[in-house]
């Protein structure tokens, strides 16, 4: 395990010109997509502190791609890069840039190739010095095949990855920094490395009885993440989370322009009801509601009733406690 001090640590890896630091500088660091082309190309390996709920410390490694760097990761630095990992983030581009062809069937199978050839390495490392180590594959720059291609291309990827990844238990997603995908994989990374999630995951049905809420959801305060959420009915948008992320990260980025600061805001029509507020100190927190009888006084009195409880459940050393 990562040393306390440290942190969790992070590996963000992936060949030249995948798109790593500029997917974590839109979670991280708040750019807009079309500001990213302003990012320099990452050299050998750039460390990050990256502070997330609060107390919950990310050690991001963000280990540049080009040929050389990737062939020294694997030969003289294995130890010391994956040694520790609780985290492997793989990002592999679903097309080339240069190729200009959505088209798998000229996809240059030396360049897939070589994909293949990396990440397999990555796996024999992670098996020997971090075996516990959690592996998140993202087809990055999805958006960059036809509409109609994505769904087949990233079950070629998966399958590929996976049969490379023997013995390892890896998640994909197809991923562009143009859409919510990046924040519906983010999201998942994330949720694997906060403690006692399911234990939070009951208090929030709690409040959402409480409420009589449709859904309850909690949301990281600077990147807008999904935390975790209860859903007491079945809601047709499976995207929904990330797409709310990716709007109210859009919404602050704009208010901090005009220099104000996001504090909440509620959207209600005929159906339901919606509010977004702060819950704790690096939290927000998203009550859905569609019974007409109840009252938004009534859900925000509840809601200080459940800032008060998990302010005790902290005390009493909840652990996911300490960091909302």
């Amino acid at each position: 395990m990562a040393q306390p001090n440290q942190g969790s640590k992070v590996l963000l890896m992936g060949r030249a010109g995948a798109g790593k630091t500029s997917m974590k500088s839109i979670i991280f660091a708040n750019y807009l997509a079309r500001d990213t082309n302003r990012l320099h190309q990452t050299n050998f390996i750039e460390h990050s502190s990256l502070r997330f709920l609060g107390n919950l410390r990310l050690n991001l490694w963000d280990c540049g791609g080009q040929d050389v760097f990737m062939e020294n990761y694997f030969e003289s630095q294995r130890e010391t890069i994956f040694q520790n990992a609780e985290v492997l983030i793989y990002v592999i581009v679903a097309v080339s840039d240069k190729r200009g062809s959505s088209d798998l069937s000229k996809a240059g199978p030396s360049e897939n190739a070589k994909d293949l050839h990396y990440f397999a390495h990555a796996m024999d490392s992670l098996r020997q010095f971090s075996p516990n180590a959690r592996v998140f594959c993202l087809i990055h720059k999805l958006d960059l095949v036809h509409e109609s291609k994505r769904e087949e291309v990233l079950r070629i990827y998966e399958r590929d990855l996976t049969n490379t990844a023997t013995g390892v238990n890896i998640k994909c997603f197809g991923t562009s920094i143009w859409d919510e995908t990046l924040f519906k994989a983010w999201s998942q990374i994330v949720y694997a490395l906060i403690p006692d999630i399911h234990q939070l995951e009951n208090q929030l049905k709690h409040i959402a009885d409480v409420c009589e809420a449709d859904e309850v959801v909690l949301f990281e305060k600077n990147t807008f993440l999904l935390i975790s959420h209860s859903s007491r009915r079945n809601m047709q948008d499976s995207h929904r989370f990330e797409k709310i992320s990716n709007i109210v990260k859009q919404f602050k980025l704009s208010c901090g322009k005009v220099k104000t600061s996001f504090r909440s805001f509620q959207v209600k029509n005929s159906l339901f009801s919606a509010t977004i507020e702060p819950f704790l100190q690096h939290s927000f927190v998203m009550v859905v509601v569609s019974d007409p009888q109840i009252h938004g006084a009534a859900t925000s009195a509840n809601l200080w009733a459940a800032r008060s409880h998990f302010h005790e459940l902290a005390r009493g050393g909840a652990a996911f406690g300490a960091h909302l």
